[in-house]
């Protein structure tokens, strides 16, 4: 069989890296975790397995290396077939598929954009990220514990990084995208899904987490200023 070792290149700050970490601990699967600095020059490694976008995360299987956080989920999802994260039933498959894009089109993309703006520019983006909430707010409503019924699957790993980053960014960015009021269901989702023991022993620190988005901020506003 050759050389079955899994290994993960990826930061303790992004949100996609988490995704597949999440999916690897729900199948049980072993890897070896490298940790890619963000703020400094790529390193040999991550250029030589993802010498096309050169980002994180890149899953590394059997000497193969796989990139984008979807992909990879899908990827796992396909090789390691305990504990499945994707329904059996076709429709309900490509449902997990359509939402999980929505999210990164639509959600995660404006929570970027809002943290990387100000002004009126912020401001719409702030709008199109409580608009996703709004829509995923009416998709969670009747669901059980989540997306899925009452197991953790595609969909939740996918928002899974929500929890932890969206106060975060709403902090550093000086901005307030979630009322626990307006979106219940989301709420509840968010309180179920990080109290998960398998999710639990595995989030983000919150203080990493600041220093590096105030850190990504501070770049991408000097980056505006200067053109």
């Amino acid at each position: 069989m050759g050389n079955e070792k899994v290994m993960l290149i990826g930061s303790g700050t992004s949100p996609f890296v988490f995704r597949v970490e999440w999916a690897l601990k729900l199948k049980g699967v072993e890897y070896e975790y490298v940790e890619e600095n963000l703020l400094i020059n790529k390193s040999p490694l991550l250029l030589k397995y993802n010498p096309v976008h050169k980002k994180i995360p890149v899953l590394v299987h059997a000497g193969k290396s796989i990139s984008e956080s979807l992909v990879i989920l899908e990827y796992i999802e396909e090789t390691w077939k305990q504990n499945p994260i994707l329904p059996e039933d076709p429709f309900e498959r490509a449902m997990a598929r359509f939402w999980a894009k929505f999210v990164d089109e639509k959600f995660m993309e404006a929570l970027k954009q809002a943290l990387f703006l100000e002004g009126e520019q912020q401001e719409k983006e702030v709008k199109k990220a409580i608009e996703a909430i709004e829509i995923l707010e009416g998709e969670l409503q009747g669901k059980e514990k989540f997306f899925g019924g009452e197991t953790i699957g595609f969909m939740d790993i996918v928002l899974g990084c929500v929890p932890a980053w969206l106060e975060v960014v709403e902090e550093v960015a000086g901005i307030k995208l979630f009322d626990s009021q307006k979106f219940p269901s989301f709420n509840k989702w968010m309180e179920n899904f990080v109290e998960t023991p398998i999710i639990k022993e595995k989030l983000p620190s919150r203080d990493k987490l600041v220093f590096y988005l105030q850190k990504i901020r501070q770049i991408k506003l000097a980056s505006l200023t200067a053109k």
